[in-house]
């Protein structure tokens, strides 16, 4: 179901990274979309506003992703489609003495329920990639199924509609 750690995400070889803190929504970029860390850095930096060693504030990631919805994401030239999931994706919904009641999913519960697909996941504090089902997350962050989904974004990596041709029959 999950993978505590992923080698690729956890040892990123450039040196950029290596001297880099607080990059853990650099590294969920570049782990979604498949692409170098230090493509992903600059990316982060110049669409989420992202200052060096300092990290990426969530409120800049909600209201970019908002926008990339609509517009999309091209990445080191690959382009992918955004979507937010909304209160029912994130959310568990629940019966307390008669009342119905939205809590948080766990990462576990999120997991569960979006087995396939890459989704950029922010948790307090700290954002991972999860791809398949998979959890790709820093090597000293261990696991922890527990920890609630503040917001997660979807990534579809769109068809190169270059060079294909139109098939009649």
């Amino acid at each position: 179901m999950y993978l505590s750690v992923n080698q690729k995400y956890a040892s990123f070889d450039s040196q950029l990274a290596k001297s880099e803190k607080n990059d853990c929504f650099v590294r969920s970029v570049a782990s979604a979309a498949d692409i170098a860390y230090n493509v992903a850095h600059s990316f982060v930096k110049d669409v989420f506003g992202r200052v060096d060693k300092r990290g990426t504030n969530n409120m800049i990631i909600a209201t970019q992703m908002l926008k990339a919805e609509t517009s999309g994401l091209d990445i080191d030239g690959k382009k992918f489609a955004v979507r937010v999931l909304g209160k029912r994706e994130v959310k568990n919904r629940y019966k307390l003495k008669g009342d119905v009641i939205w809590r948080k999913k766990t990462l576990k519960s999120f997991i569960q329920s979006h087995k396939l697909g890459t989704y950029i996941v922010t948790v307090a504090n700290h954002a991972l990639t999860i791809k398949d089902g998979e959890v790709l997350d820093w090597s000293s962050n261990s696991f922890l199924p527990t920890r609630k989904v503040q917001a997660a974004y979807e990534l579809v990596e769109k068809e190169d509609s270059r060079g294909v041709q139109l098939s009649l029959f």
